[in-house]
């Protein structure tokens, strides 16, 4: 009698995990939102670090990718006393680069201003690197709009000296 009622159970409970199941469409979640977050919290404590060191006197080595002039994507060096850009030359010519070409991104504060404005214009991507030390950019990637193609900018920062 109890086997009968055994196989029963088994056959019904067989036939309860064969049966589709109705499918949920998937919960939506926001990518962009959460990763722009975490680029804004690390932003904070980065530009915070780069004005607790009060460097006002360095170097830098800039070069950028963009959808510009050629003259405005060549390694250049940037050098900068009290915070006031003193100089920008080629580093392959040791040439003065044309300032107007270099304006928006001659200091590093500068810099942080673009990565600030970006997140403010609600950049479709940010995407930036630390210096670990100083808190510096040394490398900025940002994607204004996923439906255009030639909004993308890219900076490199490199061989960021402080100066006397």
């Amino acid at each position: 009698m109890r086997l009968p009622i055994a196989i029963s159970a088994i056959l019904v409970a067989s036939l309860g995990l064969s049966t589709p199941v109705i499918s949920q469409p998937p919960i939506q979640v926001a990518q962009k939102p959460a990763s722009n977050n975490f680029a804004l919290e690390q932003f904070k404590i980065n530009y915070r670090l780069w004005k607790q060191k009060k460097i006002s006197n360095y170097r830098y080595e800039f070069t950028r990718s963009c959808n510009c002039v050629p003259k405005a994507t060549e390694l250049a060096i940037i050098e900068v006393r009290n915070g006031v850009t003193t100089s920008i030359t080629y580093k392959s010519a040791k040439i003065p680069v044309d300032k107007a070409l270099f304006q928006k991104y001659n200091t590093i504060p500068k810099l942080f201003n673009i990565i600030r404005n970006a997140f403010i214009q609600r950049a479709a991507n940010v995407a930036v690197q630390y210096d670990p030390i100083l808190g510096y950019p040394t490398q900025i990637s940002i994607d204004y709009d996923k439906q255009r193609t030639d909004d993308t900018i890219f900076f490199t920062i490199t061989n960021l000296q402080q100066i006397e």
